[in-house]
C-alpha cells in the first residue's frame, strides 16, 4: 500500500528567525518596495504630517524604543494606505545630558571640571561622534523592525536651523516681555552639576529611599529648657535653616520631657512622642508663638553669623505660613516646619514673599562652601551623617539641639540622567515667565498675506495680552486627544507648572543661549 503524503510540508525546526528578517528586508530595499512605498501618494492633494518626537542617539535602541516607534510606522502606514502625501521623516535628538553623561563614563571623568581640563571643543566633538555613531545604529534597527522612513533626510536636533527657530522663538518671548534672569530655588543634580527641569522631573525617576530623619530641638531665646521640636528628612539642609514655620490656626502644645519643654501640634502628639513619657503643659493658637525667636546648632559658622548678623529682625524667629505655598500639615514631623529658604522650593517662595535672607550652604557638586567652617569640602548628600554627629556631639556637650532619629522612607526625586539624588539649590538661571501678560502693543498681519482691492493699509488688530500659560492651554484645549485623558493630564501639568527654566549651568553639550 502506498505510503500517504503528509498533510502538511515539512517545517524546519532550526528556522534562523534573525537571517530570514535580513534577507526580507534586503530584497525589499533591491526591489524598490520602500522608494515606491514612500512615493505613492506623491502627487496627492491630501498632507498628513506627522512630527516624529526624536529618539536620542546616545545608545542602541532599547525594546521600549521598538515599541514606540512601531506605533509611529503603524499610523504612518495607515494614512499611506488612505492616499495621504507625507514627509516620512524621522527625528534625532542630539544634544542634551544623555550624551554628555555617556562620553564623561568613556573617558574615566568623574567630575565637570575633567572635561574643562580635557578640553571642551574636543568633547563637544566626541559628544557629535556619538550621536552621529548612534544615529546610524538605530536607523538600521529601526529598518530591521520594518520601519519605513525616508532616512536619507532624518532632522537631527543639532542643525542649525532647529537651533535658529528655537532663538526665533525666543525672540518671541523676548518681545512679550517673558524672558528674565532670577533666582530661584531649583532641583539640581550633583553628579551633573546642574539644574533640573519641572520638565525633567520624571515619575518613574522617583525612587524609594528610606533616609534618616531628624527631630530637632531649637532653644527659645530668653529661656530656660524651653524648645522648639522641629522635623526634617534632609539633615543636610539645617545649617540653612531661617525660619520656623507655623499655622497660625492650628492648636499646639507644649509638652515636657524629662524637665525639657518642647512646642508641637497638638495632634502630631501622640505619634510623636510615642513611647516616650511626657505631659502636656499648655496649649496655644500658632498665632501666639509667630515672631518668637530661636537659636541654633549652626550659629557659629561663619556663612551663618554673617547672615544672621546682617539680617538680625529676620533671622530665627517663628512665622506663620502660607497654605498656597508651604502647607504645614500634622500627619508626618511636628507641625512646625524647618525653613531653609537656600535649600528648598517651597522655602524659597515662602522666603521670598516674607523677605526673609538665606544662607548659601552647598557649592555645584553638593559640597560645603568654605563659609560652613568644619564641614566645608565635605559632600552633603554623600555625607549626611556629618550633621547628625555633630548635632549629637554638642547634645553630649550640654548643648540640647537633637531629640532623636527615626529612619523615614519615601519617593525621592533621582536625576533622569544618572539615576543620582537631586537636592535643591538656590541658583541664577534664565526663565521664561508663565504667568505675565504680553507687552506686545501692536499686531499687524503680514501685508504680503492680505490681498487689498482698494490698497488701503491693514488696520492693526487688538493686542494679544494673554500669558504663555495661557496661550498654552487654550492650545492643548483645540486638540484631539487619543485616548482623551491625555487632555486631563495636560492641563494639570500647564496648571500646575512654574516658570519654564531654560538655562543650565556647567552643560557643554546643549543649545546655546543667543
Amino acid at each position: 500500500m502506498a505510503k500517504s503524503k503528509a498533510f502538511f510540508d515539512p517545517v524546519d525546526l532550526k528556522a534562523d528567525f534573525p537571517g530570514l528578517e535580513k534577507k526580507l528586508i534586503k530584497e525589499w530595499y533591491k526591489d524598490g518596495i520602500v522608494k515606491k512605498y514612500l512615493a505613492k501618494n506623491k502627487n496627492s492633494k491630501k498632507f498628513f504630517s506627522f512630527l516624529d518626537g526624536p529618539i536620542t542617539a546616545n545608545n542602541p535602541m532599547g525594546v521600549h524604543h521598538a515599541w514606540g516607534r512601531t506605533y509611529k510606522d503603524l499610523w504612518q502606514k495607515f494614512k499611506n494606505m488612505q492616499g495621504y502625501r507625507q514627509r516620512f521623516q524621522n527625528g534625532f535628538d542630539a544634544q542634551g545630558l544623555w550624551v554628555e553623561v555617556e562620553v564623561e563614563k568613556e573617558l574615566g571623568f568623574k567630575s565637570k571640571k575633567d572635561i574643562e581640563e580635557y578640553g571642551v571643543a574636543k568633547f563637544v566633538q566626541l559628544c557629535r561622534d556619538r550621536v552621529k555613531k548612534y544615529s546610524a545604529v538605530q536607523t538600521e534597527q529601526s529598518k530591521r523592525l520594518g520601519y519605513f522612513m525616508d532616512w536619507d533626510h532624518s532632522y537631527y536636533t543639532l542643525s542649525d536651523d532647529n537651533n535658529y527657530m528655537i532663538w526665533h522663538f525666543l525672540k518671541k518671548c523676548f518681545d512679550a516681555g517673558w524672558i528674565y534672569k532670577g533666582k530661584d530655588s531649583v532641583a539640581w543634580c550633583p553628579r551633573c552639576e546642574t539644574a533640573i527641569s519641572q520638565h525633567e522631573m520624571l515619575t518613574e525617576d522617583y525612587k524609594e529611599v528610606t533616609h534618616e530623619s531628624v527631630y530637632l530641638a531649637f532653644p527659645i531665646v530668653g529661656t530656660k529648657n524651653e524648645y522648639f521640636l522641629v522635623w526634617t528628612t534632609t539633615p543636610w539642609t539645617v545649617p540653612a535653616n531661617i525660619a520656623i514655620a507655623v499655622d497660625e490656626n492650628l492648636e499646639y502644645v507644649q509638652a515636657e520631657v524629662k524637665g525639657k519643654k518642647y512646642w508641637l501640634a497638638k495632634e502630631a502628639l501622640a505619634r510623636v512622642m510615642a513611647g516616650i513619657k511626657h505631659k502636656v503643659i499648655k496649649s496655644v493658637r500658632g498665632s501666639k508663638l509667630t515672631g518668637i525667636r530661636y537659636s541654633g546648632a549652626f550659629d557659629d559658622l561663619p556663612g551663618v553669623a554673617a547672615v544672621s548678623a546682617k539680617f538680625a529682625d529676620r533671622f530665627h524667629h517663628v512665622i506663620a505660613t502660607d497654605d498656597r505655598i508651604l502647607p504645614v500639615t500634622t500627619t508626618e514631623g511636628t507641625g512646625l516646619v524647618h525653613t531653609a529658604v537656600s535649600a528648598g522650593s517651597e522655602d524659597f517662595k515662602l522666603g521670598k514673599k516674607l523677605g526673609l535672607p538665606m544662607i548659601p550652604v552647598i557649592a555645584d557638586d553638593a559640597s560645603y562652601l568654605p563659609a560652613m567652617g568644619p564641614f566645608a569640602g565635605q559632600n552633603a548628600k554623600k555625607n549626611p551623617k556629618v550633621i547628625l554627629d555633630y548635632l549629637k556631639k554638642l547634645d553630649g556637650e550640654g548643648r540640647h539641639f537633637f531629640f532623636k532619629i527615626e529612619n523615614y522612607t519615601h519617593r525621592y526625586p533621582a536625576c533622569w540622567r544618572c539615576k543620582t539624588e537631586l537636592v535643591w539649590k538656590v541658583t541664577n538661571e534664565w526663565y521664561i515667565a508663565m504667568d505675565t501678560p504680553s507687552k506686545i502693543k501692536k499686531q499687524r498681519t503680514k501685508i504680503e498675506e492680505i490681498k487689498w482691492e482698494n490698497g488701503e493699509e491693514e488696520e492693526p488688530r487688538e493686542p494679544d495680552t494673554r500669558t504663555l500659560r495661557e496661550r498654552m492651554k487654550a492650545v492643548a484645549g483645540r486638540i484631539n486627544w487619543i485616548p482623551g485623558f491625555g487632555l486631563d493630564r495636560e492641563m494639570d501639568w500647564l496648571t500646575n507648572m512654574h516658570d519654564w527654566l531654560i538655562s543650565k549651568k556647567n552643560r557643554y553639550w546643549g543649545l546655546a543661549l543667543p
